[in-house]
């Protein structure tokens, strides 16, 4: 019997450390309400490292990696604080969304299985005998669901990685915005509408339905969009 010497490289014990912390913290931040309140987020790196279970130098070194990819920001002599957009970025974020979940929602069109279809329409049916006002908080869950499903079901990975960095501010102006001006009773018919279309397999009019449905928390934000100034 003979051996083989296999090319391998010691284990980075500090870089494994920074890849959990990042990945720790970034699952965080996606959770996060950033626009239910006035107030910047503030990390705090001596707490976070306690929570965590790790010195600072992963931390800082997690935090670089996210201000690089927009969640976080450095302010000198203040410290790391979770991005929070201005309206007009909002605006453009939410209609990048709509051009990136309509295509999605034609891709599901050609490529979802029957399976996921009946996902995205029990997702609708659990408010048909309920009015989502009533239930806010409930349906915001059930709605921004609804909207990865339709990004997943398209079975584009780039889709879904471009959307993955939009998503905390979406779903945090989605959360504030669903209780106004009953728009959470109007998201039911378009959704009702949109899971109809690919339920056809109809892709111009699923892609349009979507493009038009995101469009319009883009319009809702530019004329009700004050908590974001």
């Amino acid at each position: 019997m003979t051996y083989q010497d296999i090319n391998v490289k010691p284990i980075e014990t500090e870089s494994s450390f920074r890849m959990k912390a990042y990945k720790a913290l970034k699952a965080a931040i996606m959770e996060m309400d950033i626009y239910s309140h006035p107030e910047e987020i503030r990390l705090e790196e001596r707490q976070l490292s306690e929570r965590l279970g790790v010195s600072r130098t992963p931390i800082r070194e997690a935090m670089t990696l996210l201000e690089q990819e927009g969640f976080v920001r450095s302010v000198p002599r203040r410290g790391i604080f979770v991005v929070r957009k201005t309206k007009q970025e909002v605006i453009e974020m939410i209609t990048v969304w709509a051009a990136l979940e309509s295509m999605a929602a034609r891709l599901a069109c050609e490529r979802a299985t029957e399976a996921e279809i009946r996902l995205l329409r029990e997702n609708v049916r659990a408010f048909a005998n309920r009015d989502p006002e009533d239930y806010v908080s409930e349906y915001s869950e059930a709605n921004l669901a609804f909207h990865k499903l339709i990004i997943r079901m398209s079975g584009c990975q780039l889709i879904a990685e471009t959307t993955e960095n939009l998503f905390p501010h979406m779903r945090g102006v989605r959360k504030v915005t669903i209780g106004q001006d009953h728009r959470a009773q109007r998201s039911i018919v378009d959704h009702t509408k949109i899971v109809e279309a690919i339920e056809k397999r109809d892709p111009d009019l699923a892609e349009r339905l979507v493009r038009e449905h995101t469009m319009g928390l883009a319009r809702h934000v530019a004329e009700h969009g004050n908590f974001l100034d």
